[in-house]
């Protein structure tokens, strides 16, 4: 079956996984793991993501963030390129250093967001690389040792993280790490790694019996929330992707409907307050939105006007269409 494109969207909360190839270690002594976390940090400090949690562990790591305009790919490209070359250079190695895609679950916050703090920074201890609850909280290669103060990440999102917890920073290190350490008997959790509502629903041999509109994405393994997060996450993706009228579709018409009012192209962009001039931009933009079905945000810089002023125009456009009767 072929692999299904990942999900993202502007301020999407993501669970990233990356792993090393034939599951080889991808950070071989500190140096490595100091230079993971300064790219990691150089792309939160440049607004690309927001970091609430991570985990180093030596074949692979674990990243929460929430992506802003950028998306999640164009983050990670940059990440995983730059420290795959840093480290090949290092070890005088040569070849590829990631095992295939990373791999990216798109995160219901309100439902998951510190399930999954807890969840990644509980990682070395389930992995056996820290022995202990005290230990990991000074271990240097996670979020939680910067949840906890103990080493210092400006970058990280840890008031939003703290604030969860408690109105005082001391209230709520208590609060947090007390909410980790009751994390600690539960394991490995499969319910955190996607899957909508297989939880619920019972599981995919459950999801594949439901063929019939919205329920069929009820189950998708992309992403982590309830059955209306993700058919709200499928639109806004779905609408995100559709493909737009290119620009050389719409010129071809303002030039038609120029010719046909008798005004010369550029017209139609002077802001004229000639009736001609009006009624041929109210009649371009109810034909473009209206009739066609195209957005109107491409036909905003041909008429030279905000697109939000793209709607007033197409009704003013179809006030002025002729009605069927006139056509008959």
């Amino acid at each position: 079956m072929p692999r299904q494109p990942r999900l993202d969207a502007p301020d999407a909360l993501h669970h990233v996984m990356v792993r090393g190839l034939e599951r080889r270690v991808l950070f071989r002594d500190d140096p490595d793991r100091a230079d993971f976390v300064a790219r990691l940090a150089a792309l939160a400090e440049g607004g690309a993501w927001t970091v609430y949690a991570w985990a180093l562990l030596p074949n692979h790591a674990h990243l929460l963030v929430r992506t802003g305009t950028r998306p999640l790919a164009r983050s990670m490209r940059s990440l995983l390129t730059g420290y795959a070359g840093a480290f090949n250079r290092r070890h005088q190695r040569v070849g590829h250093l990631f095992q295939n895609r990373y791999k990216s679950v798109v995160v219901e916050a309100d439902a998951y967001l510190w399930e999954l703090v807890r969840y990644l920074h509980l990682n070395p201890l389930r992995a056996q690389v820290v022995p202990d609850l005290r230990k990991l909280d000074r271990y240097p290669w996670t979020g939680h040792s910067a949840l906890l103060g103990t080493v210092p990440r400006p970058w990280q999102a840890t008031q939003t993280v703290l604030g969860h917890f408690g109105p005082s920073r001391r209230r709520a290190w208590h609060a947090y790490r007390a909410f980790v350490a009751e994390g600690i008997p539960r394991g490995r959790r499969p319910d955190l790694q996607g899957g909508g509502l297989l939880r619920s629903l019972g599981g995919w041999a459950v999801v594949q019996r439901l063929r019939r509109g919205r329920e069929a994405y009820t189950g998708d393994e992309r992403v982590l929330g309830s059955s209306a997060f993700v058919e709200a996450l499928r639109r806004t993706v779905e609408a995100a992707e559709a493909p737009r009228p290119p620009r050389r579709a719409l010129e071809p018409l303002a030039a038609r409907v120029c010719r046909h009012v008798g005004l010369p192209r550029e017209a139609l962009g002077g802001g004229g307050r000639r009736l001609a001039v009006q009624q041929a931009r109210a009649g371009l933009a109810y034909l473009w939105v209206e009739v066609l079905g195209h957005p109107g945000r491409p036909l905003a810089p041909v008429l030279g006007v905000q697109p939000a002023a793209i709607p007033k125009a197409a009704r003013r456009g179809a006030k002025q269409a002729p009605s069927p009767k006139q056509n008959g």
